[in-house]
């Protein structure tokens, strides 16, 4: 364009003097500065204030999906919830164990079935995990030496424990898991898990080689700001859903209070059904944004077109996370939200200017109404612009 307007004043019978200043003028307007800083200012603007403000951004191209989001899957535990569990009843049934036969005579009783679970427990760091081996220490318990380890998200824990005449396998998870590993429970064991479930527990069954021993009831608080976290994002038009592997009841329970809707909870998800539900979401033309904090959400936080971890989460969600919301708080989804959609209003405004910038400077620098110094001014204080008006991000 420069070397166009140089040919131009030159060839109009102008002086080469004058046709080079022209030119220069030309050249230095249309120098893109407030283009290219538009965009890249405004996202470091974001990603500093996000990160005064707990939330920490992966990759400054999520901001853009954030405005997109018309539907968001909670996990429950450590998301809703507080994540700091504690057993609230716990039933151990010896009579349970008669079907082991006699040689586990001496091992059947409350502090042995209660340490194999503080065994398996202390090498797991799920919340409903913690509280357990936190109700087992507190009765009495003793820790014993576990091998053959295994997590399976969603499921349970199990491991052979060594309790000294016999090393049973033992496994603690949902009734539903426990029970396709066990004989059928026990009738005080099935009371004991019907009244948890009723009071909206998480209920977990402990079993030595397929024969459930006990079952513990664990209770979890909701966060402070859970319910006006669900009726903000609803006054924003985002549709929340609830899906937990607990219970039916705990699930509908949690729904209730937050004001999640009851066709929109899911409960007894596996990993794979929260990535299900995602992808089908996703399907479906929706946006989705993902929130958890566990290695069972990993899965589904990948898949969705947003996500975000809670940073008192496992470092596997964290990792597999777009956004990690270092407050314990939900507040931080909102916020993370509204950063968005003022940091794209903010870029919008930048390259506008920036446009319009070139649009009116160009022919007037071509015209050679324009001095190569006031030019160079003028492209300072754009750039000046762009980067003042940045710096407006909150």
């Amino acid at each position: 364009m420069a070397i166009g307007t140089f040919l131009g004043w030159y060839y109009t019978d102008h002086s080469l003097t004058r046709s080079i200043s022209v030119a220069i003028t030309v050249l230095v307007i249309a120098c893109p500065c407030a283009l290219g800083l538009a965009t890249p200012v405004a996202l470091l603007v974001a990603s500093g204030r996000g990160a005064a403000r707990g939330i920490v951004l992966r990759e400054p191209r999520v901001l853009e999906v954030a405005r997109n989001v018309d539907t968001v899957v909670f996990d429950k535990t450590g998301t809703l919830t507080q994540g700091v569990m504690n057993v609230v009843e716990a039933t151990v049934s010896t009579t349970a164990g008669a079907i082991l036969g006699s040689s586990f005579i001496s091992l059947m009783n409350e502090t042995m079935i209660l340490s194999s679970a503080l065994a398996i427990e202390s090498q797991n760091s799920h919340p409903v995990a913690l509280a357990i081996s936190r109700h087992a220490l507190g009765k009495g318990a003793k820790s014993y030496d576990v091998s053959e380890f295994a997590v399976t998200p969603g499921s349970g824990a199990a491991g052979r424990v060594n309790l000294g005449p016999h090393s049973p396998v033992v496994l603690i998870g949902s009734p539903a898991a426990v029970a396709h590993s066990c004989t059928d429970f026990h009738a005080e064991l099935k009371l004991a898990i019907a009244h948890g479930q009723a009071a909206g527990l998480t209920v977990s069954v402990l079993a030595w080689d397929g024969v459930a021993l006990a079952v513990f009831a664990v209770g979890d608080e909701l966060k402070e700001d859970a319910s006006s976290t669900v009726a903000a994002l609803r006054a924003m038009g985002i549709t929340p859903w609830l899906v937990t592997g607990d219970s039916a009841e705990v699930a509908a329970s949690v729904a209730t209070v937050v004001g999640i809707d009851s066709a929109h909870v899911v409960s007894a998800a596996l990993p794979e059904t929260k990535l299900q539900i995602v992808e089908r979401l996703k399907s479906e033309g929706h946006c989705v944004l993902m929130i958890g904090d566990g290695i069972n959400d990993a899965a589904a936080l990948t898949a969705a077109d947003l996500s975000m971890a809670m940073g008192t989460g496992t470092d596997t969600a964290i990792s597999s996370a777009d956004i990690t919301l270092m407050n314990s708080g939900l507040g931080s989804v909102i916020g993370a939200l509204k950063l968005a959609k003022k940091t794209l209003r903010i870029i919008h405004l930048n390259m506008g200017w920036a446009l319009i910038y070139n649009v009116i400077g160009l022919p007037i620098a071509a015209l050679g109404l324009l001095r190569p110094i006031y030019a160079a001014a003028a492209m300072a204080l754009s750039s000046l612009f762009v980067v003042t008006n940045s710096l407006r991000i909150k």
